[in-house]
């Protein structure tokens, strides 16, 4: 059985942000956020390159050899191809970086790879970890639980893809595009835009019923592929607009019985910290 590659997780170094996937029941870091993270080099994927040859020609390593490429989701939400290392491997890579903040990485290290252990035994663990650090940015907890929702309706729905045929990037991509067009008329990148977002991650900016929107169209995507065993990419396109547009049809009943649009421009959590300064 192919192992499961779960969704990017995100880990703080002293403020820095360190990208992390769980592929065969342990961690795998990015080698990128890790060099970022220890030499605050500007171009983090260019230290990277000379680095591996600057280690081949010293050491007759190839670092490459200890790393996979595994999808982990970038600062446009979407997922790309990665250099990562296992707990093991980094400890061998950050051997061969010249940095103070070495040593204190290497016990951060180890602390993470502790909490994975933890997970393993019980994987509610994760899931409260995941809250908290929504809890902690200032979500309401109806807002979590929502969120939470679609984060298991998405990873359904990539793991029906993966089953069905879907092998590159661009058609995962291909296929959201089309879920989200049919549901709210545009797609990711343009509902960015819409809301004004660079790096950030479009979900998290989504109000309530954006988010059930989301749910409803993924969901109902999902069900129709296992419903009519759909396979190949042309087919899951399909399937993902039919979803879509179950999706969209309810959106357009609900704004026309509203009066208002559905789409908003608004960030979620700044418009609940805007009305809890204007409560005050």
């Amino acid at each position: 059985m192919k192992k499961k590659i779960e969704t990017t997780k995100i880990a703080l170094f002293k403020g820095k942000k360190i990208r992390k996937t769980i592929y065969q029941n342990e961690w795998w870091f990015s080698v990128i956020d890790v060099v970022e993270a220890l030499t605050d080099s500007l171009d983090p994927n260019d230290y990277w390159y000379k680095m591996k040859i600057r280690v081949k020609d010293e050491e007759k390593i190839e670092l490459s050899t200890i790393c996979r490429q595994l999808k982990l989701e970038s600062s446009d939400g979407k997922k790309y191809g990665t250099d990562c290392a296992n707990t093991e491997g980094i400890f061998r890579i950050i051997q061969s970086i010249p940095s103070p903040k070495a040593e204190p990485f290497k016990r951060w290290l180890a602390k993470v790879g502790y909490e994975r252990v933890q997970e393993i035994e019980n994987p509610e663990l994760a899931t409260k970890r995941t809250r908290m650090l929504y809890k902690l940015k200032g979500y309401s907890d109806d807002w979590i639980e929502k969120r939470m929702r679609g984060i298991f309706i998405r990873e359904e729905l990539t793991d029906e893809w993966q089953k069905r045929g879907v092998r590159e990037r661009k058609d995962y991509e291909i296929l959201t595009a089309e879920i989200s067009k049919a549901t709210f008329g545009m797609t990711p990148s343009e509902y960015k835009e819409h809301k004004s977002l660079n790096r950030e991650n479009l979900r998290d900016h989504m109000d309530d019923l954006e988010l059930i929107f989301v749910m409803l169209g993924e969901r109902s995507t999902t069900e129709i592929h296992r419903t009519e065993n759909s396979q190949g990419v042309p087919k899951l396109k399909s399937d993902a607009v039919a979803g879509g547009n179950i999706a969209g049809g309810a959106r357009k009943k609900l704004e026309k019985r509203l009066g208002k649009s559905i789409v908003s421009k608004n960030n979620y959590l700044k418009s609940q910290q805007n009305k809890k300064l204007i409560g005050k």
